[in-house]
Order: structure tokens, then C-alpha cells, then sequence
């Protein structure tokens, strides 16, 4: 089995895993499960509706309740409308055009809704993204395809290893007193010749500032046009942001997570709107949706005047949104032909309105949490790619594979960084922690080479002598439960109330002396129910729910590109059989531990988590700094 043959048969088994798994969720869970799943909306009401390219009928659909919650629904995925009171195969398919928090714009193929959809409560069901997986599918069968092409295929041959080339040894000066000597080298290396760049960038070392520069810099070479991708939604809303306001112009293809008014004028739909021509182009829908709205009148007549005066206005309607593609094609081209940067995902570089266009540069950001078939997408856009990210941080999502090694696991990112030494530039200096906190990440992941920049590195909080902390529950009896899958630690979590508690009333305490807010903090725990448990605590306890705006918990993964002046960790497992879960994938507790900047407590039990390597190396490192504590210096049982 070749390279690719393997890659997809990869792609295959996530996607009949992850189609079962969602198949399942729609069929055997009910509307209010659903729901708070976050792939139903229901009741919706509907809004504008209108005829658009290629006779699809475009409708906006408006949440009604439970606002406050997230959804799963993104731009481009299907969805499903449907009526309480029809039956249940009464639906109809459509593609998400636009979302928001409580607002969706579906097109669907058709001229008209359905008549069940004028009864009952309606709804909207996420379906399968079976899309996503269609595009990533092609570009394998694309990649291979161009492997064995002698001519085109280097690029392909030399980033799977069949072919030898990859000197990166080409680099062009470069200096900006905004930078650092390992920041300036990246970037220095983004601006030379060779095929492939990779930048690693530990946490807190400026990866997104580098790679801002880096586009800069590239930009004023004469680089030509620059596509920047991320896997992830919000991750391609913070570059788009950061691009805008290093003043560069650029384009978000696709809708935005972090709704924010200036964010959505950076899409390609807003700019469209404001387009010179957008004016002539709304005249034009405005007259085709008179003349749809005119053959809907004689819907219910069936004299053979009515159905030719129907077949004469819908075919005038149709006539006017050709005129209408038209102009709207001549706006996108012109919009993205001027523009400096396009940003998308890595499957939104395949969306229509740039699937043809081509790049003398490709640049993934957080690659190494990027699945190596949709990486494929962009790559084969380029002459030369430039990959970002730290395969020290959190994986990819896999929902098929168990062990967090193998498969899907293992990204394009990291086989190239083992491949090409060479073509690496690791970001040395880091600006978020105390150097007690960097010091055990830097020398089990990075091989000691992290140094704290000196604005950080004996910062702390106010008065505090221990930039960390580790507290061992072992002997105290906190044992974890689990009931279907779902993991916490009561008493742990008792614990961590108890001690955050006291240091509120300390700081409260000192408060007249302090002359500065109440710190940043944030609890992290690698189960989600861990985390459920410590917010239900936290919300019943007045002390520290008067600093709720001050608080963040969550899970690990939800805890990645965020810093907080004070973290706790809950590491929840204590069992006899020193079963550590989660915890075993030492990324996770990398991006745990180095999300504080100016102290880090963790809490768990070493009985638990020492037979393992990376926390046995953790447990001495805080002995030998004199940072370890026996929660009996607390706990009186």
C-alpha cells in the first residue's frame, strides 16, 4: 500500500466512524438532547428568504431560545429543516451560507419551501459533514496522481520522503527590533527559497507575531498574493484579525467564529456588499424576487393561461439571476485579485470562490493539530509551504483511533520536522511564564532550550514566594469515580474550592496594600466532568463567586491559546491500579502547565501518576526546587 493509498484508507475509517457516531446522536437522541449537543436548533422562525445563484432558495432561520448556549453548525455544512408536525422523512436537505450565534442563512435547491413547513414548530438538524471528508478524499487522490508525475511532483515526493532535495539551507537578512534573534531567523528562513519551512513555536514564544512579520516581510519581497490557513475556525479569525491590524490587506473566506463587527467586514460576503457594482446587482435581485413572487400567486391555479404566465415569470426570474452570477462573479474575482492575504480553513481553501486560484506561498498555522488529508488541500496550491505549530501542544481531533501515536495522531507537521531538521526555526524565547513554571516543560519537551524573556521571568504574584506548586493527595483517600465513561474527583475538587477560598480571604486580607486587581485565574482539569463538578461548586460558594468575572474553568482542550495569571490543575485520577487516562498524553499537560504566567498549583495524587515518566520527572523537579507539598500540610481528614 502506497503513502496516500494509506492516508485515505485512514480517511475512511474516521469518516464511517464519525458518520456512525452522528448518525446515531440524530436518530436515538431526542430534540432537547440534541440540543444541548449543540446540532439542533429548535423552535426556529424564519426570516427573509430569496432566490439566489444557481436557483437556490436561500432562507435566514432565527434561534428562539437558549442563546447563551454554542452550536456546531458552521459555515458550509448540511443541515436538515423540519416540522414537529410532519413526518419524520418530511424534510428538506440545504448548505449553511451564513451562521452567527442565533441567525443561519440555508440555501436550499429549490424555489419554494415545502407547505409542512407552514405547520408546527420547525426546526434545523446538523447533519453529517460528509463534504469535508469528499474534499480531503480528493486531495489525496490529487496528491498521488501528482507524485508520479515527473515534471510537477517534486514538492509532493520530497514532503512524503521519496525524493531528496530538502537543503533548507536558503535564507535572506532580515532584522526588526520588534523581534528576537529566533523570532528574526524564522523569519529570516520564510523569506529564502526553499520548499518547505517549518516553524516551531513553543508556547508563549510568539508564533502568531512571527508569522505576522514573516507575511510582512514576504509581502514586501513581491511574494505575490499569500494564502493563510489553520484547521480551525477561530484559529483563521485570530490570524485574520492580527493581519488587519498589522495593516495588511486581507480576506476571510467563510463566516467567522468570534462574531465581532470588524471581523465580519473583513469576509469576502461583506466586502462583496460593498462592492461599486453590489448596488446594480441588489436591483437586479430585488426585480427576479418580484418576478418569483408573482408565480407563486398562481401556485394554485391550474388553467393553462396561469401555467404559462407562471412558466414566463420564473423563466425571467431565472434569465435576471444569471445577469446577477454575472456581476457577482466580477465582484469576487476583482475583490480577491487586489487583496494581499486570503484566509480560510485548510477544507475552506477549496471553497468555490478560490478553488482555482494557485499560490507562489502556503502558509498552515497550527499544523501540528491539523489531520494530514486536509493539509493536502492547500498544499497542492503552492510552490513552497511554510507550516507553524508545536506538536508538543494538543493533537489533532480523532475520533477513530485510540492510542494518541498512530494514525490520523501522527501529522504531516511532525513526520516533516523529524524528516527536515534542517528546515526548522524554533522560537527560543518565551514571554508568558515565571521561569520555575517554563524550567519542567522546557527540559522534558524542548530539551532545555525555552528561556523566559526578563519582563517574565521572576514575575509572580504579589507577596507570593512560590511561582509553583504541587500538592500530593496521596494517603488522603480521594478517589476518583467514574459512571458511564465520565471521570471526576469529588474530594479533590472539594479541595481546590477550599484552597482557591483561602486565597481570596488572604487576598482580601492584604487587599489595602495591594495596588492592583484581583489576579486572572484559571482551573483546568482533563475531564470534562471534573470541570462540571468545579464550576457547580464554585457557583453554590459566595466567596468565590463574587470573582466569577476572574475565573475561567474548563477542560485542557478547551484551555489551548489562552494564559491566566494563576492556574490550577486538577489532574482528578487516584486509583489503586495507577490507571492515568487521559493524563498519559503529555501534551495535554504541557498546554495545562504552561498556560500560567505567574503561578501554577497542581493538584493530584503521586501514588497515581508516578509510574509514568513525564510526571515522575515532574515530581522530582518540584522536590528539587522545594515546591512539593503533602495536602496534610492542609487536610486534617
Amino acid at each position: 500500500m502506497n503513502y496516500f493509498d494509506e492516508q485515505a484508507a485512514l480517511l475512511q475509517r474516521e469518516r464511517d466512524y464519525d458518520r456512525e457516531q452522528h448518525e446515531t446522536l440524530l436518530m436515538q437522541r431526542s430534540i432537547d438532547e440534541r440540543r444541548g449537543k449543540g446540532v439542533t436548533w429548535f423552535p426556529i422562525t424564519i426570516g427573509n428568504r430569496e432566490l439566489g445563484r444557481g436557483d437556490y432558495l436561500t432562507v435566514t432561520l432565527h434561534r428562539t431560545n437558549r442563546l447563551e448556549e454554542g452550536h456546531q453548525f458552521r459555515f458550509g455544512m448540511p443541515v436538515s429543516l423540519f416540522s414537529n408536525h410532519a413526518a419524520a422523512d418530511d424534510r428538506i436537505d440545504g448548505i449553511i451560507a451564513f451562521v452567527n450565534r442565533d441567525t443561519m442563512r440555508v440555501a436550499f435547491r429549490t424555489d419554494e419551501l415545502p407547505d409542512w413547513s407552514r405547520r408546527g414548530k420547525l426546526g434545523v438538524d446538523l447533519l453529517f459533514d460528509e463534504n469535508a471528508y469528499k474534499e480531503m478524499q480528493d486531495a489525496l487522490d490529487r496528491a498521488s496522481a501528482l507524485r508520479n508525475d515527473k515534471q510537477q511532483g517534486h514538492l509532493v515526493r520530497q514532503l512524503i520522503g521519496e525524493e531528496a532535495g530538502m537543503a533548507c539551507t536558503d535564507t535572506v537578512h532580515y532584522e526588526h527590533e520588534a523581534l528576537n534573534t529566533s523570532q528574526v531567523g524564522a523569519v529570516s528562513r520564510m523569506l529564502g527559497t526553499d520548499p518547505l519551512t517549518i516553524l516551531h513555536g513553543p508556547p508563549g514564544t510568539g508564533k502568531t507575531t512571527t508569522l505576522i512579520h514573516g507575511v510582512k516581510a514576504l509581502l514586501e519581497n513581491g511574494s505575490g498574493q499569500l494564502l493563510l490557513v489553520a484547521p480551525s475556525n477561530t484559529a483563521v479569525d485570530v490570524l485574520t484579525e492580527r493581519l488587519d491590524a498589522a495593516g495588511i490587506s486581507v480576506v476571510r473566506i467563510g463566516n467567522p467564529v468570534r462574531v465581532s463587527d470588524h471581523l465580519l467586514d473583513l469576509t469576502l460576503d461583506a466586502q462583496t456588499e460593498k462592492h461599486s457594482a453590489a448596488k446594480e446587482m441588489k436591483h437586479l435581485q430585488k426585480q427576479a424576487n418580484a418576478y418569483s413572487e408573482m408565480a407563486q400567486k398562481y401556485k394554485r391555479h391550474f388553467g393553462k393561461a396561469e401555467r404559462e404566465q407562471r412558466k414566463a415569470l420564473r423563466d425571467e426570474a431565472r434569465k435576471l439571476r444569471k445577469e446577477i452570477d454575472l456581476i457577482q462573479d466580477y465582484m469576487i474575482a476583482d475583490i480577491l485579485n487586489r487583496v494581499e492575504v486570503i484566509t480560510a480553513t485548510l477544507v475552506g481553501a477549496n471553497q468555490y470562490p478560490i478553488r482555482d486560484r494557485r499560490y507562489e506561498t502556503v502558509i498552515i498555522d497550527e499544523a501540528a493539530q491539523a489531520l494530514e488529508p486536509a493539509c493536502w488541500i492547500p498544499i497542492l496550491k503552492a510552490n513552497r509551504i511554510i507550516l507553524a505549530g508545536d506538536h508538543c501542544q494538543l493533537p489533532p481531533t480523532v475520533k477513530s483511533a485510540q492510542r494518541a501515536d498512530e494514525g490520523l495522531y501522527l501529522t504531516l507537521f511532525e513526520k516533516l520536522l523529524r524528516r527536515y531538521p534542517a528546515c526548522v526555526s524554533l522560537l527560543t524565547t518565551q514571554y508568558r511564564m515565571h521561569t520555575e513554571i517554563m524550567q519542567y516543560p522546557s527540559r522534558a519537551l524542548y530539551d532545555s532550550q525555552l528561556q523566559a524573556a526578563p519582563a517574565v521571568a521572576n514575575w509572580t504574584l504579589p507577596g507570593d514566594a512560590e511561582p509553583i506548586v504541587f500538592i500530593d493527595t496521596a494517603g488522603a483517600g480521594f478517589e476518583e469515580s467514574e459512571e458511564q465513561g465520565a471521570i471526576d474527583n469529588i474530594e479533590e475538587a472539594y479541595f481546590l474550592r477550599d484552597h482557591l477560598r483561602n486565597f481570596i480571604q488572604s487576598w482580601e486580607a492584604n487587599a489595602p496594600h495591594l495596588d492592583r486587581d484581583f489576579p486572572t485565574i484559571g482551573v483546568v482539569a482533563p475531564y470534562r466532568r471534573q470541570a462540571t463538578r468545579l464550576k457547580e461548586l464554585f457557583e453554590q460558594d459566595e466567596e468565590i463567586h463574587r470573582y466569577t468575572d476572574f475565573i475561567r474553568i474548563s477542560t485542557i482542550d478547551s484551555f489551548q491559546g489562552q494564559e491566566r495569571e494563576l492556574i490550577y490543575i486538577s489532574l482528578t485520577r487516584s486509583n489503586a491500579e495507577q490507571r492515568i487516562g487521559f493524563l498519559a498524553d503529555v501534551r495535554r499537560m504541557n498546554v495545562a502547565m504552561t498556560r500560567a504566567q505567574k503561578k501554577l498549583i497542581v493538584i493530584g495524587d503521586s501514588g497515581t501518576i508516578a509510574q509514568h515518566d513525564f510526571y515522575k520527572g515532574f515530581l522530582a523537579y518540584v522536590e528539587s526546587i522545594g515546591r512539593y507539598h503533602s495536602i496534610w500540610e492542609w487536610h486534617t481528614g
